[in-house]
């Protein structure tokens, strides 16, 4: 039997692997807040700073006093697409998952093929036709603009189908003898039921709708439609760039990442499970 020290030296290499890991992992945030609470000069300093020798909080004020970007137009934008793509996307795909997988109708299975195939065809390729459309429907410079083609994901469906698929039936026949049908089973029965996988989904589009870049760029043609992360390529493109105000800005558009990830850490890896199809 191996003593404690003999398990501590054992294991000491995969220690050495995932603390190396961890400090790479945090890296990039000690960068972001070093730089955030120093001036422009420190920051390209020859000599390395380690920490700010006066963290400089002013950063954080003179980056929402300064009317020459859309830091603040960017937050509230991205914060109202992120929520509503979140609680509609989530809430269209599980009714599609529901009647893929449990109301049977002539037909279910080729269009549950048709949603899996859009899954193999890449972004790229639907971007020029999908905008075409939005600007046919007058959707440029507008929030429904960027939030409509999020709404429909294939990948969400076809995770809430193989979800329902392993319903227990008895709780759904029970809701018939009740006299409830289908709508009334899934709003019901199902979805109160479903609350692990649509938080796990639906923290997973809040972060992917949070950190979308290239459709809000296109779409987003006019400053008080851009989002967070538009607001930060203006940064890298401005002709003057303040270093200390770029990364107060990134440190700010992070930050309400980092707190759902706090939060919500278990949902997250409860959605890459779904996502491995491990569950």
């Amino acid at each position: 039997m191996k003593t404690r020290s003999q398990n501590f030296w054992s294991n000491a290499p995969r220690y050495v692997v995932l603390t190396a890991l961890a400090v790479l992992f945090v890296l990039p945030f000690y960068l972001i807040v070093r730089n955030a609470l120093m001036t422009d000069a420190q920051i390209t300093a020859p000599g390395w700073i380690w920490l700010p020798p006066s963290p400089h909080w002013e950063n954080f004020r003179a980056l929402f006093d300064d009317h020459d970007n859309q830091m603040r137009t960017g937050l509230i934008n991205s914060a109202v697409i992120a929520v509503v793509t979140l609680v509609f996307q989530t809430l269209f795909s599980s009714m599609a998952g529901y009647a893929l997988a449990r109301i049977p109708a002539r037909g279910s299975g080729f269009v549950f093929g048709l949603v899996l195939a859009t899954l193999m065809i890449p972004g790229a390729v639907t971007f020029v036709p999908a905008f075409a459309v939005m600007a046919y429907l007058g959707g440029v410079n507008t929030q429904w603009g960027v939030i409509a083609p999020g709404l429909f994901s294939a990948f969400s469906i076809f995770l809430f189908r193989q979800f329902y698929l392993r319903f227990p039936a008895e709780i759904e026949e029970a809701g018939r003898l009740d006299g409830l049908g289908y709508f009334g089973v899934y709003w019901h029965l199902l979805l109160p039921n479903s609350t692990s996988i649509m938080t796990a989904l639906g923290v997973l589009t809040f972060i992917g709708s949070w950190n979308s870049f290239l459709w809000p760029l296109v779409i987003g043609q006019d400053p008080s439609s851009w989002t967070v992360q538009v607001v930060l390529s203006t940064f890298l493109t401005a002709q003057t760039m303040h270093l200390a105000q770029l990364f107060a800005a990134v440190a700010v558009a992070v930050l309400p990442l980092i707190v759902v990830f706090l939060v919500m850490q278990r949902s997250i890896v409860e959605g890459a499970t779904f996502s491995g199809g491990k569950e």
